[in-house]
């Protein structure tokens, strides 16, 4: 893959968007000052200038039909956990994709999809936020980074190649059963019970994480009867 580093930016996803014409399939786009970063929900993501991995990567031409677009979202957060987990970081993925270390945020993630009118992906951006060496998130109470877990300060240009070379042995393996089977296992809460609110029903209850469905779904098992399956924006977890 070929990384481009640009010093500031408002975001890499934004810039991506902007410039996906131009750009070659396997191009990454990397900010060492995200000013306007955007994640999911419409958030706003904060991060520290020079100090954490934020970075935007182009794919063209995946000949995905529309329906098999969550396969990209697992291939980048089973990425972000094994990187983690060769820094010695035991990582979880709170469904869909943020990337959980004992509780605490380390990594989130917005992909962004164009459809060509066959109804099949003709480009993805796949933004994705890495605390590295940032210790203090004001802003954000829940927050950790690799530096906080670790006790130690990593290179930026060297750790993003070590992501990149996990990210792409996944993306060959895009349709795979061990990729959905390993994003399975990783799921946070799994098997715990724990407070949920339904978003259309506008309800809490107690539930217990069964697993993910191959289409993206999150399967929640109510323990006071019932199985519920959720899409992106129809659950929110209570922390």
């Amino acid at each position: 893959m070929k990384i481009l580093w640009l010093d500031s930016i408002d975001s890499t996803n934004s810039e991506a968007l902007r410039r996906l014409p131009e750009l070659e399939c396997g191009t990454v786009l990397a900010a060492r000052e995200q000013t306007a970063g955007r994640g999911q929900r419409g958030n706003t993501w904060f991060t520290q200038p020079g100090c954490n991995l934020t970075f935007s990567i182009v794919l063209k031409r995946l000949l995905l039909p529309a329906a098999d677009a969550v396969r990209l979202n697992f291939c980048a957060s089973v990425a972000v956990a094994q990187f983690l987990e060769s820094k010695g970081v035991n990582a979880q993925v709170k469904w869909p994709n943020d990337i959980y270390v004992g509780g605490r945020k380390i990594c989130g993630m917005l992909i962004e999809n164009t459809l060509g009118p066959d109804g099949r992906l003709m480009a993805s951006v796949i933004g994705i936020g890495i605390n590295v060496n940032q210790v203090e998130f004001p802003q954000l109470a829940n927050a950790t980074s690799l530096a906080l877990c670790t006790g130690k300060s990593y290179v930026l240009e060297p750790a993003l190649e070590e992501f990149l070379d996990i990210f792409d042995a996944w993306l060959s393996k895009l349709s795979s059963e061990e990729l959905f089977s390993v994003y399975s296992s990783k799921l946070f809460r799994k098997a715990v019970p724990a407070r949920y609110h339904d978003l259309l029903s506008n309800q809490e209850y107690q539930g217990v994480i069964e697993g993910v469905e191959p289409d993206g779904r999150l399967h929640i098992r109510n323990l006071d009867g019932g199985d519920y399956y959720y899409r992106f924006k129809e659950v929110s977890y209570i922390l």
